[in-house]
């Protein structure tokens, strides 16, 4: 009846009275307005949807990559990153799902170049005999390009690369030059800001004794800052494998340019436990307050998951966590050496690291593994592919075929790694405020990113000492997360009172893929004897389980029909959201926090590769699993 009455009393008034009392004077407006607009979306400054990205792709301009075969040079990679379909090196028709919003081409500096010049045999490459062996196998194609490939690889990783060669392809050569010239073009040329972010990047390649210490890097900046400096490389005498080195290029690329640059970790896998050093084990010197200092500047992002193994856990490291058996990878490095050690584990695992961060900063007062989470492809393919029934593999050498699950990614005289091991993940989520440049690349600076395996699951985790439980109803939780606490990545803000913190948790399936089967929050922390410790805490679930007497939640099922390679979503649940204090809690003990969400079982690649090929599988091989995301963690530091 109001809503009559109010609509009879406006026909009575003219057209120009009822304008009149509609629209306030301007001293009228001001006062109204400037305070709360009525729209609840209006003047927000945090993020508000995850940006999706890969850090870590090659194209043919690397030196592995193009010796593998692949053909694709940085235009391919953009297009196909933007959404586009693209031929493959080997002549397949290839498009993502869904384009993704930013990207970081990374091809490895050394020898930077000179793989298109194998390929295409030219006189400055076929004058060395090393360099005319190679490109006779690479010509002679299979088993023998093959072994041409893992020739130069191991002559690399060696530092024994014919002098000729590897003056003609390092920083002062022409060919380096223009190489890196041509990567910067490129990404300009596709970098829309608002659309799609193109990140101008490389990959350092140290690999001392085999050991791979890589590390991605991102420039914030365009091309008039990139090409006053040429990228590092780690072969001598022209660079070096200390980490060190690397930072000190990034501290005169920022003085010099007035630019921003930094600094991803490779996955930890393959580096023989020298990922993340504590004391004597770090190759180049010893972990001290400059090491620590220079870490904690110039690397705030890890790469936790992609192709070649996930990088969260280990069971050995956790072995009361039933997840962390989760596509691991254990071998000592890229040589198979048998190497297998229990510190070699221990050097290579994010929740360990993250864990001895805080023993490192307990003594020298820096925490250098301060990390946010991220996942990459390192697909060597150019192709940006993550996802379980588009997976193009590692390599060319891998890339859709009847034969490559039981194609080994490397085989020697100490082993092999079956091909069936190759993991289709990963991508990062960004929480960014607009997809440019800008506004990613700080984000970054801040952590607020997440990994996932390659699924789309959109992840919130706030920290704070306020939230209630009655902050899951609202339908703005972000608007809850930001005002009440600080967002992944962050540390928690000065204790209030005597409580323990609280954890604002939401998780939402990615819309095209698979239910979630529980959200956890895993827990690492110093105790007061010195010695680390961790637990993961069930925190939300689906499909009304109930925890047994030892506080185990039961297996959420699993609906994969191995004939189909298909699943239903019958089982888990679309999100899961909840408020979750920490109910071991000790005030004088530093801490981490973060979000592990795991979605109910699907398809691996390699059953959807026995359904479009009648590819015949290893009999061990792994055909369903549980993918999974990682939030950037939130740490908690005592106060002095």
């Amino acid at each position: 009846m109001f809503r009559k009455s109010v609509c009879l009393i406006s026909l009575a008034l003219s057209p120009a009275s009822v304008l009149a009392d509609a629209v306030p004077s301007e001293q009228a407006a001001e006062g109204l307005f400037s305070e709360q607009p009525y729209s609840p979306y209006a003047n927000r400054t945090f993020p508000e949807r995850p940006l999706w990205g890969d850090t870590h792709l090659h194209t043919g301009l690397s030196l592995d990559a193009g010796a593998f075969g692949n053909t694709l040079l940085p235009d391919e990679a953009w297009r196909f990153a933007k959404g586009e379909q693209v031929i493959s090196s080997t002549g397949q028709s290839v498009r993502l799902a869904r384009p993704l919003d930013w990207m970081v081409l990374t091809d490895h500096t050394d020898l930077m170049g000179f793989a298109p010049d194998l390929q295409a045999g030219k006189p400055g490459v076929l004058a060395d005999p090393k360099g005319l062996e190679w490109y006779e196998g690479y010509k002679a194609g299979g088993a023998e390009a093959g072994k041409a490939a893992f020739d130069i690889i191991t002559n690399f990783s060696q530092m024994t690369l014919p002098e000729t060669l590897l003056d003609s392809y390092s920083p002062g050569a022409d060919a380096f030059s223009f190489t890196w010239e041509q990567i910067v073009l490129a990404a300009e040329q596709h970098n829309d800001p608002g659309s799609f972010t193109a990140f101008i990047g490389f990959e350092w390649t140290s690999v001392p004794k085999g050991f791979n210490l890589h590390r991605n890097v991102m420039l914030r900046d365009g091309p008039i800052r990139a090409l006053q400096m040429v990228p590092p490389v780690t072969q001598p005498p022209y660079g070096d494998t200390d980490p060190k080195a690397l930072y000190a290029w990034l501290e005169e690329y920022q003085e010099k340019t007035g630019g921003r640059a930094v600094a991803f970790a490779h996955n930890g896998n393959l580096s023989n436990g020298w990922m993340f050093p504590t004391e004597d084990t770090y190759h180049g010197g010893k972990v001290d307050e400059e090491y620590v200092a220079a870490r904690a500047k110039w690397e705030p992002h890890y790469e936790v998951t992609q192709i070649k193994g996930d990088g969260e856990a280990h069971p050995f490291l956790s072995p009361e966590d039933e997840f962390a058996d989760y596509e691991n990878w254990d071998v000592g490095n890229l040589d198979i050496t048998e190497l297998k050690t229990d510190d070699m584990l221990a050097g290579e695992y994010a929740r360990e690291a993250l864990k001895r961060g805080l023993m490192l900063e307990e003594k020298f007062g820096v925490n250098p593994y301060k990390f946010g989470m991220g996942g990459a492809t390192d697909s060597h393919t150019s192709l940006a592919t993550a996802e379980e029934d588009n997976f193009f593999g590692k390599s060319v050498s891998v890339e859709p075929s009847s034969s490559r699950v039981n194609h080994p990614f490397i085989a020697n005289d100490l082993g092999e790694i079956p091909g069936d091991l190759l993991v289709a993940s990963g991508y990062t989520a960004v929480w960014a405020t607009e997809n440019t440049r800008t506004a990613i690349f700080d984000a970054f600076k801040r952590r607020e990113t997440y990994a996932t395996t390659g699924p789309r699951i959109g992840l919130r985790f706030f920290g704070g000492w306020d939230f209630s439980d009655s902050d899951i109803e609202t339908r703005f939780l972000a608007d809850v997360g930001y005002t009440k606490g600080v967002p992944m990545g962050s540390d928690l803000r000065p204790r209030k009172g005597e409580g323990a913190p609280k954890f604002l948790i939401a998780a939402l399936r990615d819309p095209v893929g698979a239910n979630l089967d529980r959200v956890q929050v895993v827990k690492g922390w110093l105790d007061s004897e010195g010695a680390l410790q961790e637990k993961v805490y069930d925190v939300a679930w689906s499909d009304d389980r109930v925890a047994d007497q030892s506080g185990k939640i039961p297996a959420v099922g699993n609906t994969v029909d191995i004939d189909t390679a298909s699943w239903t979503n019958t089982i888990g649940t679309a999100e899961l959201v909840a408020v979750w204090a920490d109910p071991d809690f000790d005030p004088d003990a530093r801490a981490f926090y973060y979000v592990r969400a795991i979605e109910i079982p699907t398809p691996r690649w390699v059953l959807y590769d026995k359904l479009r090929f009648g590819a015949d599988l290893p009999e061990d091989a792994v055909l369903t699993h549980q993918e999974r995301a990682y939030s950037s963690p939130i740490w908690y530091t005592p106060a002095e």
